[in-house]
């Protein structure tokens, strides 16, 4: 008899409930980065503001489609070979659609 303490492969997953969560607190997160540089105004660099302001906006988009996978039961597997993404990736970036592999190949 194993005593292997690892977690079987189906309960590492993360489940719509704790995805949810995740991503509506990267989604908070990201909005309040937004209002403040929107209350910084014409003391940020109008440059370097516009651009932090762009790649927000793209993570709120990534967001947003990530909670689109959560509602069509494909949340946790990439988009790109059907695996399923390691919970610690997910843990990180709750919104990521690529397995590591496929991230790379992606880049």
């Amino acid at each position: 008899m194993s005593f292997e303490t690892a977690r079987p492969a189906a309960a590492a997953r993360l489940t719509a409930q704790e995805a949810g969560q995740r991503l509506e607190h990267e989604r908070n997160a990201r909005l309040t980065q937004l209002k403040a540089l929107d209350a910084a105004g014409s003391d940020a660099d109008a440059h370097l503001g516009s651009v932090q302001k762009e790649a927000i906006e793209r993570v709120l988009a990534e967001i947003e489609a990530a909670f689109g996978r959560v509602h069509a039961g494909t949340y946790g597997t990439c988009m790109a070979c059907a695996k399923t993404i390691p919970a610690e990736r997910l843990e990180i970036l709750p919104y990521v659609r690529f397995c590591v592999g496929c991230q790379g190949r992606a880049n």
